[in-house]
């Protein structure tokens, strides 16, 4: 079977799909082959948290304009989304001195003393205050993927599922169901760039996350995304104030069992009630599948204390599984007429809709 199309993306995952939806706003004819039957990966493993305002660089410019386009694609496509901001929780007054320089930095952020942080969030007596980063969105991972791709289906895209991507070449792309021809290809396979190209993703690796899902312990509807000092450390925003050292000097310091497991202490309220919590970061170029349960029990103890509870119940654990490399984005272009496009930075949902419009503007 042949078919052709103006572009054809491989991989259905946010950054394929970002990539479809800015290749039919210009007119293009757009065919998606997908090995999967439905995306399984980072894409539906992740907090479902559109962190724009933490970003920083091109990140954040990327992050500006994905936020006007998850808004309008959420309407569009009848997808649940929460434009709700995220709370920042400090425990602690040098966390709380960098919010202020942040704060100063960028004036949308709205400094919290504890009380309202307590008033918008769930918290445990440790909180010294935190900030309101406004600009911030929510969406349910595990849904809007789906939606996301029914709509483009509905706008002329046409989806290949099951299908793998055997060879890649100028114009085509021959597949397990057959060829698709096409003069322009982006490869958006996260971390399996370099199952098709070893030597460009040559610096890429594996980012294995571990997250779980847990009942929300309160009856109480939680709708920013919450993050506290851990999160400091794993967002570039953050790293420009003057006073981020003595966080992460102290953190290192006081606690480096969960600095060395990359923890992000944060949490996002899924519809039902229950909890997405996380995570940790482990690095590789091929992941382990054998987890040392201590990593959840950290996540589970860590979370449990912020939220100010004894314990909490698990309903699912998973790993999240993304890209990693120095630089926060791999846009490559290995022959005529191909782009290779990865998020390598774990912000993907954040991103991939500032992204992929530059790309698709370079062919």
């Amino acid at each position: 079977m042949t078919s052709s199309a103006d572009l054809v993306i491989i991989g259905a995952g946010i950054v394929g799909l970002a990539h479809a939806v800015a290749a039919v706003e210009r007119g293009l004819s757009v065919v998606v082959v997908e090995r999967d039957e439905w995306a399984t990966g980072a894409s539906v493993r992740n907090f479902g948290h559109g962190c724009f305002t933490a970003q920083s660089g091109v990140a954040l410019d990327y992050a500006m304009t994905a936020r006007e386009t998850w808004l309008r694609l959420a309407k569009q496509a009848g997808f649940w989304l929460e434009d709700s901001g995220s709370v920042v929780v400090a425990r602690a007054g040098d966390e709380q001195a960098v919010l202020t320089e942040f704060a100063d930095q960028r004036p949308e952020v709205v400094l919290l003393t504890a009380e309202e942080v307590a008033e918008r969030v769930p918290t445990g007596s440790d909180v010294v205050g935190g900030a309101w980063l406004p600009l911030d969105i929510r969406v349910d991972p595990r849904s809007c993927v789906k939606e996301i791709a029914s709509w483009l289906a509905g706008h002329g895209v046409t989806f290949q599922w099951g299908t793998t991507a055997l060879t890649i070449d100028p114009g085509e792309v021959r597949t397990s169901r057959g060829r698709v021809t096409a003069p322009r290809i982006v490869v958006a396979v996260g971390h399996d760039a370099d199952r098709y190209f070893p030597l460009l993703a040559n610096e890429v690796q594996r980012c294995a996350l571990r997250m779980l899902r847990v009942d929300g312990p309160f009856e109480r509807r939680i709708q920013p995304a919450v993050l506290t000092g851990f999160s400091l450390l794993r967002y570039d925003g953050f790293h420009a104030c003057p006073t981020f050292p003595d966080v992460r000097d102290r953190l290192t310091r006081q606690q480096p069992d969960l600095v060395h497991i990359g923890l992000n202490l944060m949490y996002t309220q899924r519809p039902d009630g229950s909890l997405t919590i996380g995570d940790t970061h482990t690095y590789s170029k091929t992941v382990d599948p054998f987890v040392d349960n201590e990593l959840d029990e950290h996540v589970l103890k860590e979370t449990a204390a912020l939220l100010g509870v004894p314990s909490l119940t698990v309903r699912e654990r998973w790993h999240g599984v993304y890209a990693s490399a120095p630089d926060p984005f791999l846009v490559a272009t290995p022959a005529d007429g191909i782009r290779v496009v990865s998020v390598t930075s774990g912000i993907g949902m954040t991103t991939a809709f500032g992204l992929a419009p530059t790309v698709i503007d370079t062919f």
